[in-house]
């Protein structure tokens, strides 16, 4: 398998990063990976904090146990969340998922044409 391919498919599947450190690009790998998990980290608590909210109302009686009433509660955190951080942290991620896979793609790429190249 070309370079390439693997690189930007370990960046696509696994984690942002990941297809820099096979092409031995340390730095661009810890950037890539620690934006990302710093990212990932936010994301997750905020997730876990809203969680633990529709639970305590759930067990004091605020919300009925219903499935429906309870997915409809989760909605509403979900979309009603106007926190700037958590959709920019969100939009980071991504970025960093991207860019990820996109660059590591094109340093194997051009690992590959230099390859192909001297071996002519």
């Amino acid at each position: 398998m070309r370079k390439s391919i693997k690189a930007a498919l370990l960046s696509a599947l696994a984690f942002p990063g990941v297809g820099h450190f096979s092409l031995k690009k340390p730095i661009q790998g810890v950037l890539l990976s620690g934006i990302s998990t710093v990212c990932l980290y936010f994301l997750l608590t905020t997730t876990i904090e809203i969680a633990q909210q529709l639970s305590v109302k759930v067990q004091s009686g605020e919300i009925p146990m219903d499935v429906d009433k309870i997915s409809e509660m989760i909605s509403q955190q979900l979309v009603g969340s106007d926190d700037l951080r958590i959709n920019m942290s969100l939009l980071l991620f991504v970025i960093c998922w991207f860019v990820g896979i996109v660059d590591s793609f094109r340093v194997g790429w051009s690992r590959d044409n230099n390859n192909d190249a001297s071996t002519k």
